[in-house]
């Protein structure tokens, strides 16, 4: 169904574990189309073949959906395809299928996108927890005060460690030494899809609804105890809580673990969880909106 818009503009976000389409017109988004394709699975400095032709199918399925929109496109890339180094390669099977010229972000840009998708202008930080990669940005009188990218993220996570809670905890401490002397302030988002399955989880949602899940506050002694329940439990026994996303199941519990010790490390209470997020701030940022 069409929308009579004057400025349609859509954007799509290749990720590490989904692609997601944007649809937006007159200062507002319309609405979000989000399909797993876990880009980043099985990578080791490259990507995987299968996960290329499974993005690119879903990339190509989000584009059809926008150019019936009759919406002027475009796209980013994220830590996949920044890390992997046939990421340009891939870029360039984009361009050969539909003729767009993905954008890749730098850890640095990621951040802020994520930033100025939940705070618009604000002061405030945010925590980004994706596939392959989380960032935390914090911006404070009106300029960026830190920006780190972690090459970590649940899907990442849960290919080096399975659910192995010892391997977990090492990786993760590991990991989260960078953010080290982040001083945080007390608002801070959390972005994502993880943090938006765990908000789901928190509320038992059985359809997801941003209404209802933006501001949720998802406390830090929460999301540790939510990850020591998630994890003995086998993958087909989470898929059966209300809220859980299944396409997530596997990764939930190590990204629950994650998030928890990113606000432990940088000594924050709890987080809100924000629906407005990297791609609304990738428009902001580009001067697109």
């Amino acid at each position: 169904m069409g929308h009579s818009f004057q400025m349609k503009r859509a954007v799509l976000d290749i990720g590490s574990n989904s692609v997601r389409l944007m649809l937006w017109a007159d200062g507002k988004t319309l609405y979000k189309k989000v399909l797993t394709t876990r880009l980043a699975e099985g990578a080791a400095g490259e990507l995987g073949e299968i996960p290329m032709q499974r993005t690119l199918q879903a990339i190509l399925e989000l584009f059809r959906t926008a150019a019936r929109e009759g919406a002027e496109v475009c796209a980013f890339a994220t830590a996949a395809v920044r890390a992997n180094a046939n990421g340009g390669e891939f870029c360039r099977r984009v361009r050969a299928a539909c003729g767009l010229e993905v954008d890749v972000l730098s850890g640095k840009e990621e951040a802020e996108a994520g930033l100025c998708g939940a705070l618009g202008e604000k002061d405030g930080g945010i925590v980004d927890l994706g596939g392959a990669s989380t960032e935390v940005c914090v911006r404070r009188g009106g300029k960026i005060a830190a920006a780190v990218s972690i090459p970590l993220g649940c899907v990442k996570l849960y290919a080096q460690c399975r659910e192995v809670r010892a391997e977990l905890g090492r990786t993760i401490g590991e990991a989260l030494l960078p953010l080290e002397g982040v001083n945080c302030p007390p608002l801070m988002y959390a972005v994502g899809g993880t943090a938006a399955t765990l908000a789901s989880v928190k509320l038992g949602l059985a359809e997801y609804d941003a209404a209802l899940l933006h501001g949720l506050a998802l406390s830090r002694a929460w999301l540790g105890e939510t990850a020591e329940r998630l994890l003995p439990m086998t993958h087909e026994a989470r898929k059966g809580i209300p809220g859980m996303d299944p396409r997530r199941a596997d990764v939930i519990a190590g990204g629950a673990l994650l998030l928890a010790e990113v606000l432990k490390k940088l000594s924050v209470r709890e987080v809100l969880f924000s629906d407005r997020d990297n791609l609304e701030g990738y428009l902001s940022m580009r001067g697109l909106a």
